[in-house]
């Protein structure tokens, strides 16, 4: 039940990330779809928020495992 709810909250939370980032780091961007035309490296608040979606990406897959193996 509780892991069910932290999968939940995480996921929320996971989708608000993935929509703050920045839209030319996203699949257009991989194949030259920017409009800056460089590289451009993360710092700041984007740093953040993209190793913060790493993490929970993790946490999610981890409780969906343990959710998985509980039952």
């Amino acid at each position: 039940m509780y892991i069910s709810i932290a999968q939940v909250v995480v996921s929320v939370i996971l989708i608000a990330l993935i929509l703050l980032q920045e839209r030319s780091s996203g699949l257009s961007g991989v194949f030259g779809g920017s409009e800056s035309g460089f590289y451009q490296t993360r710092r700041g608040l984007e740093k953040v928020i993209f190793g913060a979606t790493i993490v929970l990406i993790i946490v999610l897959v981890g409780l969906s495992l343990v959710n998985l193996l509980w039952k």
